[in-house]
């Protein structure tokens, strides 16, 4: 029986997410999800005037493909992927997982390698197409949700079909004050975090080009951080589940990294990646309403309502603060008061407490 909410994603996906116009190519590109929601989108863009193109793949056969990776394999890889989306307009990726730790005994060298290798495709993707990604509920997403498959799938749509257009007043408001804010002063238990994002952009992401979302990031002047950090959302990297990430910070450098249950020396290996993947490359606002709950998935955790995140690793160009890493890693803090509170300081002027923010033009962003 064909799930009329399938429809409904894929009109916003292509619509609105991606404004598809009459004579665009779509890459459609498709990870462990049912062939009922790929029919939806293959319809949609037709109805659209689009040209669909097709892309399959299964999480234990891209397992198998990193495991053995070579450097001929994955440049001829890489090559032929980037010709592919240099001949597209707009690419739509949905992936399932239903195992999210299908990757964790992939060697890390390896993944490095494939990470290496294919940068130019996405670097080529998010500059060049207009795109957008976004997970599939999947059992193995309900558990990590600790909820139903049932409840979770309700939840998925529910938080993905939410009317994003109505909240891009108070997320351009909220973006006016970031690109005008020179300093920033994060605290919160085991938070104690300084640095300047004078003279680099924020973006505001209400639902182009990730679903779910609801963010405004920008990037800290890369050598200017100062403090500490205790991250209170778990995350997963790699295939490998973190807790407990706690950072320290000396003139915009990660000087000291732990991690709970053991996990410490996994960590330093991921911020060893590369000189970059020690400095931050992203910090994000986050606050979809519908998303209160950490669950693993970063497309869900970086938008949670009253969260920040700070990101280690590469920066994006249109927020640049000039660092680059294959290393782009959203860690989370929620400050909201039932995850011990917290609070953002712009130029000495407190803009957030506690996950509500204190301005009424922003009140709509609130929990």
């Amino acid at each position: 029986m064909h799930d009329p909410r399938f429809d409904d994603l894929a009109k916003q996906l292509v619509r609105y997410s991606i404004s598809l116009k009459k004579g665009e190519s779509v890459l459609i590109d498709l990870y462990d999800i049912p062939d009922g929601m790929g029919l939806a989108l293959v319809r949609e863009v037709r109805s659209r005037g689009g040209i669909p193109l097709l892309k399959l793949n299964h999480s234990q056969l891209s397992r198998e493909m990193l495991k053995g990776a070579t450097d001929e394999q994955y440049a001829l890889l890489a090559k032929h992927q980037l010709a592919e989306m240099k001949n597209v307009d707009a690419y739509i990726a949905i992936r399932g997982s239903h195992n999210i730790a299908e990757t964790s005994d992939v060697p890390a060298a390896k993944m490095q390698l494939a990470m290496k290798h294919l940068r130019p495709v996405l670097d080529h993707r998010v500059k060049k197409t207009k795109w957008v990604v976004l997970r599939w509920p999947t059992p193995a997403m309900a558990q990590q949700a600790s909820m139903s498959t049932e409840a979770f799938e309700d939840f998925y749509f529910k938080v993905c079909l939410l009317d994003y257009k109505s909240l891009l007043p108070s997320m351009r408001a909220l973006k006016r004050l970031m690109d005008k804010t020179s300093e920033v002063h994060i605290k919160g238990p085991g938070t104690d975090l300084r640095f300047s994002i004078k003279d680099i952009p924020a973006i505001v992401c209400g639902g182009e080009y990730n679903i779910p979302d609801g963010e405004v990031f920008t990037a800290p002047v890369k050598n200017s951080v100062e403090g500490l950090i205790s991250y209170n959302a778990p995350s997963i990297y790699q295939g490998i589940a973190f807790d407990g990430v706690r950072l320290e910070f000396e003139k915009g450098k990660i000087v000291k990294a732990e991690a709970a249950g053991g996990k410490t020396k996994a960590l330093n290996k991921v911020l060893d990646s590369d000189p970059g993947a020690r400095y931050i490359g992203e910090f994000a606002i986050g606050f979809n309403r519908e998303i209160r709950e950490p669950m693993r998935d970063i497309l869900f955790d970086e938008k949670i309502a009253g969260s920040f995140h700070f990101t280690p690793g590469q920066a994006y160009e249109n927020a640049d603060n000039g660092n680059r890493s294959q290393v782009h890693w959203d860690l989370v803090n929620i400050q909201r008061k039932d995850y011990g509170g917290g609070e953002i300081w712009f130029d000495g002027k407190l803009v957030r407490k506690n996950g509500v923010f204190a301005a009424k033009s922003l009140s709509k962003l609130n929990p």
